[in-house]
């Protein structure tokens, strides 16, 4: 029999912060919320992103499609090289393989909720350009 994924209900402060602070991957930190490794889940992964001003993601390519929901301050999202504005409300979705990143050009920062269709975060393999 197929073990079931069960209901989960989290928040940010059960998780630790993880992220990377280099001019390779960028300037952004991460609460993973759902990820079989830490979650009795099975087919989808997600966290909340965090770019202080000045931040960024460096773009980068994974296989599996993203979703972002942004829910706090502004930013620019670059996908396959075309920049969007993005604000508190804005869903991005990102189609696999896409090189994408995101950057925090105001003075406040920025958040966002990321979903992969990916049972485990580490099953995202982000490719840089420096890569």
């Amino acid at each position: 029999m197929t073990k079931r994924s069960q209901a989960v209900i989290t928040t940010a402060e059960e998780h630790p912060r993880d992220g990377w602070s280099d001019p390779v991957h960028g300037f952004i930190s991460w609460h993973t919320l759902l990820s079989n490794d830490i979650t009795p889940t099975d087919s989808m992964s997600a966290g909340i992103a965090e770019l202080a001003p000045g931040g960024e993601l460096k773009p980068h390519r994974h296989d599996p499609s993203e979703i972002y929901f942004i829910f706090e301050g502004t930013g620019i999202v670059r996908i396959d090289g075309e920049e969007t504005t993005v604000k508190a409300g804005t869903t991005v979705f990102i189609p696999g393989n896409a090189e994408h990143g995101i950057r925090n050009e105001s003075p406040a920062n920025l958040k966002f909720f990321y979903v992969f269709p990916t049972g485990s975060f580490a099953d995202v393999v982000y490719r840089f350009r420096e890569d």
